[in-house]
């Protein structure tokens, strides 16, 4: 068998001289869709890797080994978590932390290291490396587009130390700045606003309709709704309304690092 999954199931379309678009009409799936999961990008329901078993003539092998989820995320994320790596546009609200996107290996063991109960440093090690692989989607200079919108909480809480909090704002602003993504802060002036509650990430695709993603505290829910995708989009661009302009949340982010690199 293949060194992967998806390298598998490629070599036996290959084999039985059928396009991924022919794959896809068999299965009734979407072409794209085919080509993430040979791709690697996406884990196919049990369900897609019964008609591929089918289609394909593979048994059960399919169904019976598709992949484990990545353990070093939790359960409740992981759903969302393949879609961030698929979608074509994304936007995300902060409201206490830095997006896992566009955040620094330092602060990222700065968050994770102060998990309850704690982990080991190994095991610390294992979920940094999972979060800043999921930031390697902007090592694409175009795709996904990016809105990050940061409520002006997560500049103020200090995490990790000023030196961590310094390299970790202007790492966004160095973002925003060469237009890999569009930033907006929610100023503390504002008050109460419609994402106050919690984090939100927006989703677009190009195969499937949109999806939105709300995390609290241990909770997490996957929304595929059109009603209730469209009401968060809603809250999103109202909220959006109300924030600071790019260039403007570019200078706060840089005076805000300045300020920690002063205290450090």
């Amino acid at each position: 068998m293949a060194s992967t999954y998806g390298d598998w199931i490629r070599q036996r379309r290959e084999a039985a001289e059928l396009t991924q678009q022919e794959l896809a009409d068999v299965t009734v799936m979407t072409r794209s869709h085919i080509a993430h999961i040979e791709a690697g990008r996406r884990v196919p329901s049990e369900e897609d890797a019964r008609r591929l078993d089918m289609a394909l003539n593979t048994g059960d092998v399919l169904r019976s080994f598709r992949p484990a989820r990545d353990a070093m995320v939790p359960d409740y994320f992981e759903a969302a978590r393949l879609l961030e790596q698929q979608a074509v546009m994304i936007r995300e609200f902060a409201l206490s932390y830095v997006p896992g996107i566009l955040q620094t290996e330092r602060y990222a063991r700065a968050v994770l290291g102060s998990s309850f109960p704690r982990v080991s440093d190994e095991e610390c090690d294992r979920r940094v490396v999972t979060r800043l692989e999921r930031a390697k989607i902007l090592d694409d200079p175009v795709a996904p587009a990016v809105w990050v919108l940061l409520d002006e909480a997560v500049l103020r809480r200090r995490i990790g130390g000023p030196d961590v909090m310094a390299e970790q704002l202007s790492h966004i602003a160095h973002l925003g700045e060469s237009g890999r993504i569009q930033v907006h802060v929610l100023p503390y002036a504002l008050g109460s606003h419609p994402l106050l509650s919690n984090m939100l990430t927006l989703m677009w695709f190009d195969d499937q309709p949109p999806a939105a993603y709300g995390e609290g505290l241990h909770m997490g829910k996957l929304h595929d709704s059109p009603s209730v995708v469209q009401d968060l989009q809603h809250r999103y661009d109202f909220a959006l309304g109300n924030a600071l302009p790019h260039s403007e949340s570019l200078a706060l982010l840089r005076a805000t690092a300045r300020d920690y690199e002063r205290h450090d």
